[in-house]
């Protein structure tokens, strides 16, 4: 067993002083308050809860800064789309787990400690099925085993182009399953998983990906994990979904589908405001990955009128452009504040912005997830990041979160993920050999 004697730790009563928390196996089994440090405790100033990261697409961690160069016309999602369909295209297994295992070691130095990931890289680059057909998937549950990572695994239904059913484009080819293939990979991967935290879900890519038809095959079929698709992300997006259906993307969706708390709407941006009502009311969470939204230029989501209406979200690094928990709640926060001209607008009444952008996202991550809250209580997972202060100032209680997030004071010192010990100081255990197998693929594809 382990124990952390923090100075000050996040309790579900709030932040309390002088806490021990000690850890068996993948839980923690005892949490005491006001108490003295013990010889043999490892000792912390501040201990939290780790943040579940509800939206990654790992293997896009090798392309990170390769779209930021402006061609003749103007740059959009769409252009960006492109240089990710031919980099996805040359990647060979090896490399795609070489660069999850560095995209998860950096998410666990960031103070996230379990990942949703939203896998569409499926076949091999002819667009065939590998022999064995999980073979990526099974490169994404060992690069989280290797890391120490917990995942929730969302393998990507994607059988079309574009709205009304589109024959799939050469740049899609490794992406693309018949409901018949995409129901023998999910038991692929149920069989594979293995570890006890670990969770299967299904991802419908999008409205544009798949049918109506396909759509509700795999909702029935799908009972017991989370379903996640990507929604209104892009107005273009939103107009062709008007143009075919009749109806906006997230307004379709709450017409035509059991829309629920099992349900996770990756990006959600462009509301009306009856999409945003439904949408808080069913219970769903809305996926925000405000970093990526803001590197493509996607819009703001309307959070404080989401989050005043009741509704839930939790937060992901998307394309992995840059890996920050303290980023992602940041970016948040400052987009409403440079559109509204207003301060601490996602603290929703009087208290830390900081306290409230976080405690959300644990709980709406944690339901995204299918994974229970992360909350330093016993039988909770044992999923803890432990928060240096960098430059020696008093940090009390829920000071710590809004220096953590809104400052340079305070960093992610060590990480525990289902009781492992995997960050120390702020480096992951294996930081050195995930680097070099990491530079080792990028120079490869990219170099």
């Amino acid at each position: 067993m382990t124990t952390i004697f923090a100075a000050q730790a996040l309790t579900p009563a709030g932040f309390s002083e002088n806490v021990r928390v000690t850890l068996a196996g993948d839980a923690i089994s005892r949490v005491e308050t006001g108490v003295a440090g013990q010889p043999g405790d490892v000792r912390v100033g501040a201990l939290v809860p780790g943040l579940p990261n509800l939206h990654s697409h790992a293997f896009q961690r090798g392309m990170a800064g390769l779209a930021e160069r402006r061609g003749a016309s103007a740059d959009s999602f769409w252009t960006w789309r492109d240089v990710m369909y031919r980099f996805a295209l040359s990647l060979t297994p090896d490399e795609m787990q070489a660069i999850a295992e560095m995209a998860y070691v950096e998410m666990l130095e960031a103070g996230f400690t379990r990942v949703g990931e939203f896998h569409y890289l499926h076949h091999d680059a002819d667009g065939r099925a590998y022999a064995d057909p999980a073979e990526m998937s099974l490169r994404i549950l060992a690069a989280a085993q290797a890391t120490g990572l917990n995942l929730t695994h969302l393998p990507v239904f994607y059988a079309h182009s574009d709205f009304g059913g589109r024959a799939p484009n050469e740049g899609q080819r490794r992406f693309i399953h018949s409901l018949d293939g995409f129901a023998r990979l999910l038991g692929r991967i149920r069989a594979a998983m293995t570890r006890p935290l670990d969770r299967l879900g299904i991802a419908p890519h999008s409205l544009r990906a798949a049918t109506a038809a396909e759509l509700s095959a795999l909702v029935a079929t799908h009972e017991d994990g989370p379903i996640h698709i990507h929604v209104a992300e892009q107005t273009r997006e939103v107009e062709d979904c008007v143009a075919v259906s009749g109806q906006r993307p997230v307004e379709w969706l709450l017409a035509h589908q059991p829309v629920d708390s099992r349900w996770c709407l990756i990006h959600a941006t462009h509301l009306a405001e009856a999409e945003r009502r439904g949408l808080a009311a069913c219970g769903a969470v809305a996926g925000l990955c405000p970093i990526t939204e803001a590197n493509l230029g996607d819009g703001l989501f309307p959070a404080p009128e989401f989050f005043a209406e009741g509704g839930r979200f939790g937060v992901g690094s998307d394309s992995n452009v840059e890996i920050s928990v303290a980023g992602e709640l940041k970016t948040l926060e400052y987009g409403q504040r440079l559109t509204r001209r207003l301060r601490n607008v996602l603290a929703m009444g009087e208290g830390s912005t900081g306290a409230s952008l976080f405690q959300r996202a644990l709980a709406g991550g944690a339901q995204a997830l299918a994974a229970p809250t992360p909350q330093i209580a016993p039988g909770a997972p044992a999923d803890l990041v432990a928060l240096a202060d960098a430059a020696n100032l008093p940090q009390a209680g829920e000071t710590i979160l809004d220096r953590w997030i809104f400052a340079r004071d305070v960093t992610v010192g060590d990480v525990w993920a289902a009781g492992r010990h995997v960050v120390r100081e702020g480096r992951h255990i294996a930081r050195d050999a995930v680097v070099a197998r990491y530079a080792k693929a990028v120079k490869r594809v990219a170099g």
